[in-house]
């Protein structure tokens, strides 16, 4: 898109008499309107940039705002001006306000896998380990924590014996992680939202920071999130929100689309400003994706459009079986990649669920196709790399007391939730962190002998390797204690096959040739750092972050439907285009196609140049085949600019046929 605005989005950017709701659809240009407005109301409106705030859902869309914005408004006006995610926002307002909320300065934030640890723990002492039920009760403790609700709120609706076990669950684990002096993520936006509630000054207070807001991605707010925001901006009405139902996909974990239509209950003298025009998209794809998404109710109607010419037409490929499928897209982009000079990562495959991918990865490795799987875990998010960071952390820490946690029971030393609730209790009372409780005299009156020797053992183990790591060289050291924990007899005992054991264990000693690397990387010179400020570095890097920007490679991209939201790709598959797969069977199971339907209106408003939809007709279930029925949604696109390929006709010898002589020419290629 060019520089220049159309006056929808200037009519957007300029608007600050009162709330604005800006009805952005796919490709319409919104990061543009954002950071467009931003500038304005520092440029034109004089608001300092240290009273604005803007707020979205991922790292990678706060950074690239910011980026922007930096090129628009630069030096003493934007200083100070926030630009995050909501969760960031929370944290920075917990941060400044902990006294308020009961916290220690430096609390820890517990993420999914150390939340689910804990609840699996507290399973444990009722005697359920059933791993299904630990996740619902995660999720449901989620839900909950979004819509506001507490345990005594729980508790007191409880109307079978399940339900009231369920609140008590709630209850207990809320007691611990306030023990810990710990949050989960959920907690970021919930414990703001209270504390505004109850403590009127600390709300003025951030009233007057926070002057005018704006939100991205308004459809994915949940209760808590709408409630945050409202309290900010109070009777002011200093808000701009951008959003759009018809890409509302995340119902799952919480989101309400309705709180576009709130806003005007809430905010009565709310402007909508519409914006319609595509700067991504063929006119043929627009006609589709509008064509589909009326089929759901409307809160605002709007239709894109496009002034990129027709496109060609839509593919619709009917395949024999989920092989053929996977071999014919692996074969197209091959041939398209040789004939047309198209690069590998100009096409994109987007599925429903992950496993999906399995089979296409097996034919693209076969072609010799490079891809990339994106939303795959990043390096630090695997279990292994957290335990290992956890021990360097307390290493370069002690008083980290979110690194204890994790790994003080990691391999097992028979150290319970309870007697790691009682030391919590007494680190609190103390105001001490954990690690120097574990040595203090008063301790012995809170735990039994036995859990005092246990965790006084780890502590004093800890401590002997920590200081060696500052006498001596830390490499050595460190390698040997994940020898002396005999943590790779823990990977065995806790990975599904010997060969993941061994994988997984091959990861912590890459973590540790990279603590390594950096500690070498200036010997010798001025910069020279030591064991803690080389492990700090390494906490602060957010692979997952820097992976998504930084893999610019010539490789196919593979992702879910979920995952595709707020990209784009010149041309794009989407697979699977089968009743019980897309729309999803438990959708149709209970009656909510409208969210799988603005799943595929996501994925069909990813693509800039052509598109084609995919469908086996006959895919294996249980081992057994089952004959598949073409998803509705394909009888919901308009058919003349539908291309219909592979009818019965169509058999596996064409298909191999292409893909053999396309193979042969990649090999001529090489040689």
């Amino acid at each position: 898109m060019a520089n220049k605005l159309n006056p929808k989005q200037n009519e957007a950017v300029k608007y600050v008499a009162g709330p604005l709701l800006v009805l952005a659809g796919a490709g319409s240009g919104k990061t543009s309107v954002i950071t467009r407005k931003i500038a304005y109301l520092i440029k034109q409106c004089g608001v300092s940039g240290k009273h604005i705030a803007a707020v979205t859902f991922t790292n990678k869309a706060s950074r690239e705002m910011k980026e922007r914005v930096s090129k628009l408004v630069s030096g003493p006006e934007a200083r100070g001006l926030r630009v995050s995610t909501f969760h960031n926002l929370g944290l920075n307002i917990i941060k400044s306000e902990h006294k308020a909320l009961g916290y220690k300065p430096g609390f820890s934030i517990f993420d999914s896998e150390d939340a689910k640890a804990l609840i699996r723990d507290l399973m444990m002492k009722e005697g359920d380990e059933n791993t299904d039920r630990i996740n619902h009760i995660q999720m449901e403790i989620s839900n909950w924590k979004n819509a506001m609700l507490t345990p005594e709120e729980i508790i007191a609706q409880a109307k079978t014996p399940d339900d009231l076990m369920l609140g008590n669950v709630y209850a207990t684990y809320r007691r611990y992680l306030k023990a810990y002096n710990a949050l989960d993520f959920d907690d970021l936006i919930l414990q703001p939202v209270l504390l505004f509630r109850n403590h009127p000054e600390s709300l003025a207070r951030w009233r007057q920071k926070i002057r005018y807001l704006l939100v991205d991605e308004y459809q994915d707010t949940n209760m808590a999130q709408y409630e945050l925001v409202k309290q900010i901006v109070g009777d002011r009405e200093t808000l701009t929100v951008v959003g759009d139902d018809d890409q509302s996909i995340y119902a799952w974990r919480g989101a309400r689309p309705e709180n576009l239509a709130k806003l005007e209950v809430d905010f009565p003298s709310l402007k909508l400003v519409k914006l319609e025009q595509n700067y991504r998209s063929t006119s043929l794809i627009l006609r589709a994706a509008n064509q589909l998404i009326a089929n759901n109710p409307h809160m605002f109607d709007k239709a894109l459009w496009s002034e990129l010419g027709q496109g060609e037409r839509i593919r619709v490929i009917r395949c024999r079986h989920e092989d053929a499928e996977a071999e014919q897209i692996a074969s197209e982009i091959l041939d398209l990649k040789l004939k047309k000079d198209i690069p590998f990562k100009d096409f994109a495959v987007l599925y429903r669920g992950n496993h999906q991918s399995r089979l296409l990865e097996i034919k693209l490795k076969a072609f010799q196709v490079p891809y990339r799987m994106s939303g795959g875990s990043s390096f630090f998010s695997k279990n292994e790399i957290k335990d290992a960071m956890g021990y360097l952390r307390l290493i370069a820490n002690p008083d980290d007391d979110a690194a204890f946690l994790r790994v003080v029971n990691v391999p097992r030393r028979e150290i319970g939730p309870s007697t790691l609730e009682k030391l919590g209790n007494y680190a609190t009372q103390r105001e001490v962190s954990l690690s120097q409780a574990v040595n203090e005299v008063g301790l012995e009156q809170v735990l039994s002998e036995k859990a005092l020797a246990r965790v006084r053992r780890f502590s004093e183990w800890l401590k002997r390797n920590t200081e060696r790591c500052y006498q001596e060289d830390p490499i050595p050291v460190v390698k040997q204690m994940f020898t002396d924990i005999e943590y790779d007899q823990w990977l065995y005992q806790n990975s599904n096959t010997p060969k993941q054991a061994e994988k997984r264990m091959e990861n912590v000693w890459y973590l540790v040739d990279s603590l390594r690397n950096m500690l070498e990387l200036d010997k010798g010179t001025a910069d020279e750092i030591g064991i803690d400020e080389a492990i700090s570095k390494l906490i602060l890097r957010d692979m997952l972050d820097q992976q998504e920007e930084e893999d610019d490679s010539d490789k196919v991209h593979l992702l879910t439907l979920h995952a595709s939201k707020g990209l784009e790709f010149p041309h794009v598959f989407i697979m699977g285009m089968e009743e019980e797969l897309l729309p999803h069977r438990n959708s149709i199971e209970e009656d909510n196609i409208e969210e799988e339907r603005r799943l595929m209106y996501v994925g069909i408003t990813r693509a800039q140049r052509t598109l084609a939809l995919t469908y086996a007709a006959s895919r294996k279930q249980y081992g057994e085949k089952i004959e598949t029925i073409p998803s509705r949604f394909i009888d919901e696109l308009p058919e003349d600019d539908l291309q219909f390929e592979g009818g019965e006709q169509q058999d596996k010898v064409r298909v191999q046929e292409k893909g053999n002589s396309t193979l042969s020419a990649l090999l001529g290629g090489l040689k």
